[in-house]
Formats: structure tokens, C-alpha cells, sequence
């Protein structure tokens, strides 16, 4: 098979239908995974996207080809794959492109247990098998079940996070189109005291109304503007996976994922005091600080989940968020659900009469730019120019941990790193002030974008 570096990212697939990833190559993949993982069986779901089902299915027929079975969860959300693979024991394969437009599509892999695959834990021999042409497995194919985890999935959540004595709230739910749609009336409209008010639960993978990407704050508009039109307590946007869940408040200000971060980290420290809680490196500074204060124990790890689920794993930690609003469950086989840390929120703001406002402004004490993404030609060359330009100021820090880290004096800091899925460069500022942040944030941009 021709060359598959193009779709292969450091810790998942992605690519363009039918171009660079087709059912032959899903085949080829679902091969070499089985080859690689080994054992009896794989799970497999699928999100809503048009190509989907058709991508699942010829993965499914790659893995039986090698003796393996497979147990078919048919539509789900990551999450939803996640605990199927934390259940059953069994190694799994989500096809999804998450948040990236319709056009993409991808496939998320893990070992039992939901431990994560990333270029150095198997990816990368995934890829070669599948370009060299997996051995013929000369025993027996597998059979391919199908199983309907949704219920079980929501039944586990539900055991979690216990919602049932919450005062009444109005939700609002921004699904845009994606398997929000199929996951919320399953966790969150059975006898709970929470009044859902639904927008674009309808499945549809070309995603008419807008992209399903809420981390750009441009696709917040609807939810925020039907917050403040129902009265409703808190408005929650879902990525097209529903891996990831975004928050509003009942102002429909969104609340920042580093806030949400500290917040469930709290509640999390409150359950296992002296608990470890991770945090990416571009979180804001206020994380780690609430942590220590809430005597847990903060460690600082690269962004993406299969470094942040290895780091949990070799520290315990109960909890681990990111600033892109992945949050990870050491409760839910280290692995991200939105769903949960929605739930989390919930309860929160379900005890306490304040609104979610008043009870989010003890865990934002920074300003921050959020993520602001650059078009390069040149990544490398762009972050070099940066690290000339910032690296020998006065009292000025410098780590390479993800990408380019500085740290200035007076609190301010900034992250630069290349993305892994698209020609971008992702920038991330933090300052004491609204007026420090724009114009550090600013001059940074002026290097990228020169």
C-alpha cells in the first residue's frame, strides 16, 4: 500500500475521503491493528460522518481477516467506545475526525482497557504493517457481533456522578450535529431534575448549522444566544465526537476549560484528599495553584491525551484536564469524557444556589488568549523566529516540553506548537490582565505571521 504518513498522526488517523483514507485502507489498518494488539476480539463504533459506516465496517473485515472477533457498537461517541473498551477488556476503534469538517475522517485506537496508542506505543507499527501488507492469517476468520452499549454506558456515568438530588436546572445542549445528539437523552433526560433544551441533536455528518468544533468561540453564537433567550442556568457544547464538552454560563459567557479544570479537580481533591491531578502545559497558571491549594498534588505534562493517560497512569492521579476541554477520569479507565466532566459541573451547580457564574470566578484568575491558530508555511522556521525574539529578554524562561514555553516577568507567559492534524501554529497567552495578555498576545502573532 502507498505511503500512509499523511494520515498518520502522533496519536490517531486522519484524513481526507476518499483521497488519502478509503475502505481499502481502513482494511489495511483494521489488519494491522489486530496484528499489533493481539488477543480475541476489538470493539468498534462509529460516529455519524457520511463515510463512516462504510470505514468501520471494512476495519472490522481487516481485523476477522486475522482470527479476531469483533464486537460492532454500530453509532457512539469516543466516550461511548472508551467504556466499551474499559468493560469488555477489549482493545477498540473509534472512526471519527472529531471536530475537523466533513470532508476528514479518522480513526482513534486503543488497548484494552482504553490505554492509549500513540506513535511510539504501536501507531507507527500500525502503519508500517498496513504498508507492507499484513501476513495472511491462515487459521479461521473471526464473526463480528453487534452490541448496543449506550445503555451500559449511560448507566456507568450515571453511577459516577449522582444528579438524581440536584435542585432543578434548565440545560441548554449544543449537540451541532454530532453524537451529543445521540449520548445526552441517554445520560441526561431519564428521571433526572434537569430540564434539556435541545439544539442540533439531529445526526447529519455534513454539519449544516455549523462546524462542531466549540473550541472557536464562533460556533458558541447559537448556544449562548439561546441561554440568555430560555433563562437557563448553563448552556454545554459537545465536539462532534463528544469527547469534548464546552460550558456557558447563564450570562452565556462561556467559562474557560482551565476554570472547569480547577473546578472538578476541587471536587475530585474533595473525594481523595492529597490526590495528583494533571494538567497540559497550557492550562492556565491558576490550575496547579488551586490544586496545591486544595492540597492536591499538580503535574505538568504535554498536550494530547496519550501523554496526559500515561502520565495519570504512572502517578495515580485521580484527574487530569486539558485546555482544549478533553477531561481525563482516573473512575473512567484514565480516559476523556466530556460527558463526564459535564456531569461533574452539573452537580456542582446543582448544590450550591449561586449561578454558575459566581461560582466560576474563584477559578479564573487570569486572563488568557485561548487558542489562537496561525497558517505557516513553515513551522519549525516560525517557532524559531520566536524563540530569537522572546528567549534572551530580561528574567525571561524558556521550555521545550510541547512546542516553545516562555514565562516573563510580572506572570505573564505564552505556549507556541505546531499542531499535529493541520498546517498550523497554535498560540496560548496568559497574563495578570486583560491589557498585559492582548499585547504580549499580539506581539507574538506579529513573529508568527511575519
Amino acid at each position: 500500500m502507498a505511503d500512509l504518513g499523511s494520515i498518520f498522526k502522533a496519536y490517531d488517523v486522519r484524513g481526507v475521503i476518499p483521497d488519502t483514507l478509503n475502505a481499502d485502507i481502513a482494511r489495511a489498518i483494521g489488519a494491522a491493528f489486530a496484528r499489533v494488539v493481539g488477543g480475541d476480539a476489538v470493539v468498534v463504533a462509529h460516529d455519524m460522518r457520511p463515510s463512516s459506516p462504510e470505514l468501520a465496517a471494512a476495519f472490522a473485515d481487516g481485523v476477522t481477516g486475522q482470527g479476531l472477533d469483533v464486537v460492532f457498537a454500530g453509532l457512539g461517541s469516543t466516550d461511548l467506545l472508551y467504556y466499551g473498551s474499559g468493560h469488555l477488556g477489549l482493545p477498540g476503534a473509534m472512526f471519527t475526525a472529531s471536530h475537523n469538517p466533513a470532508e476528514y475522517n479518522g480513526i482513534k485506537m486503543c488497548r484494552a482497557g482504553a490505554a492509549p496508542i500513540s506513535a511510539d506505543t504501536g501507531l507507527d507499527e500500525i502503519r508500517r504493517l498496513a504498508e507492507e501488507g499484513v501476513p495472511v492469517h491462515d487459521g479461521p476468520s473471526g464473526t463480528v457481533t453487534e452490541k448496543d452499549l449506550l445503555p451500559g454506558y449511560a448507566d456507568y456515568l450515571r453511577g459516577l456522578v449522582d444528579l438524581s438530588g440536584i435542585r432543578p436546572l434548565k440545560v441548554v445542549v449544543d449537540a451541532g450535529n454530532g453524537m451529543g445528539g445521540h449520548t445526552v437523552p441517554a445520560v441526561l433526560e431519564q428521571g433526572l431534575p434537569l430540564e434539556i433544551v435541545p439544539l442540533y441533536f439531529e445526526l447529519d455528518g455534513t454539519f449544516p448549522n455549523h462546524p462542531a468544533n466549540p473550541l472557536d468561540p464562533a460556533n458558541l453564537v447559537d448556544l449562548q444566544a439561546k441561554v440568555r433567550e430560555t433563562g437557563a442556568d448553563i448552556g454545554l457544547a459537545f465536539d462532534g465526537d463528544a469527547d469534548r464538552c464546552f460550558v456557558v454560563d447563564e450570562h452565556g459567557d462561556a467559562v474557560p476549560p482551565s476554570a472547569l479544570t480547577a473546578l472538578v479537580a476541587s471536587e475530585e481533591l474533595e473525594r481523595e484528599p492529597g490526590a495528583t491531578v494533571i494538567h497540559n502545559l497550557i492550562t492556565s497558571q491558576a490550575v496547579p495553584e488551586i490544586v496545591r491549594e486544595r492540597g492536591g498534588v499538580p503535574v505538568r505534562t504535554r498536550v494530547g491525551h496519550s501523554f496526559i493517560k500515561a502520565t495519570m497512569a504512572e502517578t495515580d492521579a485521580i484527574f487530569g484536564g486539558e485546555h482544549s476541554a478533553h477531561y481525563y477520569f482516573r473512575d473512567f479507565w484514565r480516559a476523556d469524557t466530556g460527558m463526564l466532566a459535564a456531569m461533574h459541573v452539573l452537580r456542582v451547580l446543582g448544590t450550591d444556589d449561586r449561578p454558575l457564574s459566581r461560582i466560576t470566578e474563584e477559578y479564573s484568575r487570569y486572563a488568557g488568549s485561548g487558542e489562537v491558530n496561525s497558517k505557516v508555511a513553515d513551522a519549525p522556521g516560525r517557532l524559531a523566529a520566536v524563540r530569537a525574539e522572546f528567549a534572551g529578554r530580561d528574567g525571561a524562561t524558556v521550555d521545550e516540553l510541547d512546542g516553545l514555553t516562555v514565562s516573563l516577568p510580572g506572570g505573564s507567559w505564552f505556549n507556541v506548537r505546531a499542531s499535529n492534524t493541520e498546517p498550523l501554529l497554535r498560540l496560548n497567552v496568559e497574563a495578570p490582565d486583560e491589557a498585559s495578555m492582548a499585547g504580549l498576545r499580539d506581539e507574538v502573532l506579529a513573529v508568527i505571521r511575519a
